[in-house]
């Protein structure tokens, strides 16, 4: 008997205290970025409520696929569990995940990837109730557009008829979704809004912080072309880039800053604690994205915790979000100078309305507070007969 088979079989004889979730992700902590703070804060509040809970990951970070993590760690009294992958980061290879469901009383599979597909045709196998929460597909760049659209309207249409419940996080997403899954649902994610809660400068600065892994779709440069715009125009601004290597890393960003004798007015900081990332929102009023797509848009609400107003590329996501809180300001980044004056534009709202205005952007953050989210998963859990 393999050694895959004896783990299986004593998974199963152990007593269940509680119903075991297993989220199945690519990335997990240490990494950073939305997906991973989504699951880490839903697997938390799944916890508090009785659930016990696991997560499969990869064995490596994207950035650095050389250092393995440990196999095993408990994080925030979260089971990790961490598997070998080959291929690419789009769609990394990791069959070793069918190990650690046995025992899982419901599988929660989160992006559209090799685990959604594996999983789903697994699922004769394993007879698992899933569901997945779609964090904005595949459609994260226009690259390969015409394949992409051929695969969902195909594998992913037939992958996802094996999942009880197809959750997406926005609005735009469901505007996707709703094509192959007709009965798909909307649950928004959640905002961590407590770690840079009403952190902000109190002063009117002209500084702007954007935050979130360094992909090529964030479109970090748009954004140095707009901050090239605003210091001609004033010298005193200055913008802090805030994240994680990702396709690109941190040469690539300061050979963009130099092109455009910005080091002066721009500072990166890598992968930094939250603690260093509160220090460098204290000395800012304004948050900025040039994103060109945005699965959901945390990371604004979380900068609106803070009391910084943000300034958003107008991509679905974050025309959506506009649509409901009217503080914030829309831009088209593919058009440095407009962006440039729709920043100014902010900068002067913040230093008019003052208190007021960062009343409001912290008022609205709350309603996306992770108590009520986790509220939403837990009736979907037990929608399907999960019970804590």
């Amino acid at each position: 008997m393999s050694v895959s088979m004896i783990e299986t079989l004593q998974n199963r004889a152990q007593p269940k205290a509680a119903p075991l979730i297993v989220h199945v992700v690519r990335q997990f902590l240490p990494n950073r970025g939305g997906m991973e703070d989504v699951v880490a804060n839903l697997a938390r509040q799944t916890l508090k409520r009785g659930f016990r809970v696991r997560v499969v990951t990869l064995d490596s970070l994207f950035v650095a696929p050389e250092n393995r993590l440990p196999a095993r760690e408990t994080i925030d009294g979260i089971d990790v569990v961490r598997i070998p992958w080959s291929g690419s980061s789009r769609y990394p290879l990791a069959p070793q995940v069918f190990r650690h469901i046995g025992d899982a009383d419901l599988i929660h599979v989160h992006a559209i990837d090799f685990f959604f597909d594996a999983l789903a045709w697994g699922s004769f196998l394993h007879r698992k109730p899933m569901v997945v929460t779609t964090h904005g597909g595949f459609f994260h760049t226009k690259k390969y557009l015409v394949i992409k659209k051929v695969w969902f309207t195909t594998l992913t249409r037939l992958s996802a008829m094996a999942y009880r419940q197809v959750v997406c996080c926005s609005a735009s997403d469901l505007n996707q979704f709703i094509r192959i899954v007709p009965d798909g649902i909307t649950i928004e994610n959640g905002a961590d809004i407590g770690k840079f809660a009403d952190v902000a400068s109190r002063q009117p600065e002209r500084r702007i912080v954007t935050i979130g892994r360094f992909s090529v779709n964030k479109r970090l440069d748009h954004l140095l072309d707009a901050a090239a715009v605003l210091v001609k125009r004033h010298p005193g601004w200055h913008l802090d880039i805030v994240g994680a290597e990702s396709d690109l890393n941190a040469a690539d960003l300061r050979r963009e800053i130099a092109e455009r004798s910005l080091q002066d007015a721009v500072t990166l900081a890598i992968s930094p604690d939250n603690q260093a990332i509160r220090d460098i929102i204290a000395r800012a009023s304004l948050f900025a994205s040039a994103s060109e797509y945005e699965g959901f848009g945390l990371v604004a609400l979380e900068a609106m915790s803070a009391g910084l107003l943000p300034v958003l590329n107008a991509n679905d996501a974050y025309r959506s979000l506009a649509g409901r809180h009217e503080a914030i300001v829309l831009a088209d980044f593919t058009r440095p100078d407009a962006a440039a004056s729709a920043i100014e534009e902010a900068y002067q709202k913040v230093a008019a309305e003052g208190l007021a205005l960062r009343r409001s952007l912290m008022e609205a953050a709350n309603a996306y507070s992770w108590d009520a989210v986790a509220e939403r998963y837990i009736d979907l859990y037990r929608s399907i007969g999960i019970i804590a």
